[in-house]
């Protein structure tokens, strides 16, 4: 195993420096909570007696005292959400596991589990971030009866185990332990699902083939097998050490799936390091590396500063930037390619890309894990073993398909899949993984909208076909929470197929949907802040550079009056968001997380 990358190693110091006052603060606090022991010693007789009610006559017994641990089941269960669904049985099948164990079980709470892939384009897509941070205050909540030794936190998408860890950290003294659930077989091959949308972008089929063609690709329980944040999600949370090795990519049917689950029961109940040790510094720049060496979704450059915040960490899109300059990419998944999380996983999956990772001296080793080794431990392969049950191996040494899993001496690009891009219209994100080489420049003159809907009459009536920049403002987080503009990529692709230099500039979310076009995205400062995007005019020429990282508009921005605005707090109702403006008002910059706490 070679010794950490300079690069790696310089930016982790800065981070831990940069960090020492919050991240002291932070231990500080879960120090006085672990001294305090099990927080069920102390409540009082009623207290105590409410928390064990419901119990059956032995479980009530354990709960009496404090000899025997008490696991919290967060879960993220609903059955709309194929990725949640196979989440109904987990309680069950947990309470047993830990009961053999020597533990106890209760299940504490539920959280709201979302879909991105159901709301795009529709107003309940302007919720979606929003409920990351929901998510985490009611784990808080489910934890928040002080009756639990540690807990199993149940998710899978988007915005919910990033809401699962923050809401963990706010009891960082917890041994915890995330649960996944796989994802579903793979169905209609990705190129095909894509050159459908087109066809109906232009109108070239109907609705009914459309829905043909998703239906045949989002078919079953199980997380959707491209990589966009639910499987970036499963890759971050087993590098950093929070998942068993190589439990991200079982499928639900697989009777492996349940080994592990149960597994995960029984470890938490054997003796796991609280949450707050396992993800430290050097965890979170592990989890920046394994983003950008597979090209995951863009959505991390969110969740992943809000997740360390809450660990006291404060980590930045320059600490981004610096690392996808030696973090080589190493996999080809869709939309970075053909291939979905299946056909990663069947060609050596985690444990292969681990290996590789740490042997190239791009991963810190000496983490804590709820393993209880460091990293090498996920360098291995779990399998069921008809003698000896679960069991680890070592993983693979050669890849089992280079065309979607190559070694680290032989990247498909030098850095990684994410670059950050900087000027005068502010500082955003742009995932390049999938973005070939002759579309990554383009300046040509601006389109201004404000609405998705814009964009798409302007494309339906030919009057984007020429070279163009099409931004898309007040899409932030405090103008409208910052959905994710998934329906722009068709006929965005549409206009690049046509021979045309297009791009796109945003303070919206294009997240793991971020594909062949070039997209500037989570501008910052966002228009409704007051940003540069609130200052651009239509026929402005956008000098949009992927490789140099620039991103700069060729006019005096500042010397003429902002156009457009946010919705009004009246305007912005509907769908359940008149509830959520305190959410929109208290929110946080994208570059720190979007983070309403």
């Amino acid at each position: 195993m070679a010794s950490v990358h300079p690069v790696i190693a310089r930016v982790t110091e800065r981070i831990v420096a940069r960090s020492a006052a919050t991240r002291s603060v932070y231990l500080g606090r879960v120090e006085e909570a672990k001294a305090e022991g099990p927080m069920r010693g102390a409540l009082g007789c009623a207290n105590l007696a409410h928390g064990f009610a419901a119990s059956g006559p032995d479980e009530k017994a354990a709960l009496r005292g404090s000899a025997r641990p008490n696991i919290a089941i967060v879960t993220a269960y609903n059955d709309m959400l194929s990725a949640h669904q196979p989440f109904r049985t987990y309680p069950e099948h947990l309470k047993k596991a830990i009961l053999l164990a020597g533990g106890v079980a209760q299940v504490a709470g539920g959280v709201p589990a979302m879909c991105d892939g159901i709301t795009q384009g529709r107003a309940g897509m302007e919720l979606s971030l929003f409920s990351r941070d929901v998510v985490a205050m009611s784990a808080a909540i489910a934890l928040s009866h002080d009756m639990f030794d540690g807990a199993l936190m149940l998710g899978v998408c988007d915005k919910i185990v990033p809401g699962l860890v923050i809401g963990a950290l706010s009891f960082g003294q917890l041994p915890t332990v995330l649960v996944p659930a796989g994802p579903m077989g793979s169905g209609l091959p990705n190129a095909e699902k894509g050159r459908i949308r087109k066809l109906f972008a232009v109108g070239e089929v109907g609705r009914d083939e459309l829905l043909d063609a998703e239906a045949a690709s989002y078919h079953s329980p199980g997380t959707c097998t491209f990589y966009g944040t639910a499987n970036s999600n499963q890759m971050l949370m087993e590098v950093m050490g929070l998942h068993l090795p190589g439990a991200s990519f079982v499928a639900p049917n697989d009777p492996l799936r349940a080994a592990l689950t149960a597994e995960a029961g029984r470890r938490i109940v054997q003796g796991v390091a609280p949450i707050a040790d396992v993800l430290d510094e050097k965890a979170f720049v592990n989890g920046v590396i394994a983003l950008l060496a597979t090209g995951g979704s863009t959505n991390h450059t969110l969740h992943l500063p809000a997740m360390a915040a809450a660990a006291g960490i404060d980590l930045t899109w320059d600490d981004f930037a610096e690392l996808s300059s030696v973090t080589p990419l190493l996999t080809r998944i869709y939309p970075n390619g053909s291939a979905d999380v299946n056909h990663f996983h069947a060609a050596g999956g985690t444990g292969f890309l681990i290996s590789e990772l740490l042997d190239a001296g791009l991963l810190h080793e000496d983490v804590t894990t709820v393993t209880g080794e460091g990293l090498d431990a996920y360098t291995t392969i779990p399998v069921l073993s008809e003698a000896e049950g679960l069991i680890w191996k070592p993983a693979p040494d050669v890849s089992g398909d280079p065309a979607v899993l190559r070694p680290a001496s032989e990247p498909f690009s030098a850095d990684g899949g994410l670059r950050m891009l900087e000027g005068n219209l502010g500082r955003g994100v742009i995932k390049v993984s999938a973005v070939k080489e002759e579309h990554r420049f383009v300046e040509a003159p601006a389109r201004v909208f404000s609405t998705q809907e814009q964009i798409l009459a302007a494309f339906q009536a030919g009057d984007l076909n020429r070279d163009v920049v099409v931004v898309l403002r007040y899409q932030g987080p405090r103008a409208t929470g910052m959905p994710e503009l998934h329906k722009l990529t068709p006929p965005l692709s549409v206009l690049q197929d046509k021979g045309f230099r297009v791009a796109l500039v945003t303070d919206g979310r294009m997240s793991g949907a971020s594909g062949a076009v070039p997209a500037a995205i989570h501008l910052t400062p966002e228009a409704a802040a007051g940003g540069p995007l609130a200052h651009i005019e239509d026929g402005d020429v956008v000098r949009f550079d992927a490789d140099s990282g620039k991103l700069e508009v060729l006019a005096d921005l500042f010397s003429r009056p902002a156009t457009g605005a946010a919705p009004t707090d009246a305007q912005w109702v509907g769908t359940g968001r008149d509830l959520f403006g305190a959410f929109r008002h208290a929110v946080g910059p994208a570059e720190q997380g979007a983070r309403v706490f």
